[in-house]
């Protein structure tokens, strides 16, 4: 697709973080992305920072490959929506309210920059609801447009595996940031995780929190994640999010008219 090249290109984000005022007055852009994710929890084997670890590097690639103008790349959201986690130590945690405020004015702030257009990519999967209903608010009430991106349901076949510090996370750090997975704990995140999760009678999980179905925190088999894995998902994601950056540059923001 016109929008995505592979790593090899001069890259065509700006981190905030590592800017100064005057190179950020200089960029001529209305994108941006923001990563959010959480510090909780994952296992043994893999740092309670995974979810914006991986968020980040999502944001910072797509960023990168982006091929039709500047994408700006805000620090990320570090601490997200993880009460389920509240019983593992490290884990921090907001409530869904206070998650939401603070996208909503990160956002506000970038927008009053001018980098109005902002994909929020996720990397937490209890973030999603709150994500998603911060974002329609943004885009209808305030002066900007914002999309959520959750990384790890926009990398095909691959969805189906992920699990909590299962397969796909550690693959994806056994790629980008190998020396952070405990290698000599994995066999045992595999051996006392569970397979799936949840308690789930008739579609309803009886399971407010992790802690009731698996004893160490993980889901899934983080055995099966390699680091060949781990690559393509990076540039599977990579790819699905400069679709939709393309995407968010083309859309007309206009709100739609009331019928009466």
């Amino acid at each position: 697709m016109a929008a995505y090249k592979r790593r090899g290109r001069v890259p065509s984000r700006m981190r905030l973080a590592d800017a100064t005022w005057t190179d950020a007055d200089g960029v001529d852009t209305d994108l941006a992305v923001l990563p959010v994710g959480s510090t909780e929890q994952h296992g043994p084997h893999a740092p309670l920072g995974t979810d914006h670890i991986t968020a980040h590097a999502v944001a910072a690639a797509g960023a990168d490959a982006y091929s039709d103008g500047e994408v700006i790349v805000a620090p990320p959201i570090t601490v997200g929506v993880s009460a389920e986690h509240r019983q593992f130590t490290g884990t921090l945690w907001v409530a869904p309210d206070t998650f939401r405020a603070t996208v909503r004015d990160v956002v506000g702030s970038l927008a009053s920059h001018g980098w109005d257009r902002v994909v929020v990519v996720n990397g937490h999967g209890g973030n999603t609801a709150a994500l998603g209903e911060v974002c329609a608010t943004i885009t209808r009430q305030d002066d900007a447009y914002a999309v959520p991106f959750t990384w790890f349901d926009a990398v095909g076949d691959h969805s189906s595996d992920m699990g909590h510090a299962g397969p796909l996370e550690t693959a994806f750090l056994r790629h980008t940031d190998p020396e952070l997975i405990r290698e000599d704990r994995v066999q045992a995140a595999a051996e006392d995780g569970a397979d799936a999760w949840g308690k789930w009678v008739s579609h309803a999980n009886l399971a407010a929190d992790a802690a009731a179905f698996t004893d160490n925190g993980v889901v899934g088999d983080p055995r099966a994640g390699d680091a060949d894995r781990g690559a393509a998902l990076l540039d599977a994601a990579t790819e699905s999010l400069c679709a939709l950056l393309a995407a968010v540059a083309d859309r007309d923001t206009t709100a739609p008219l009331p019928h009466r």
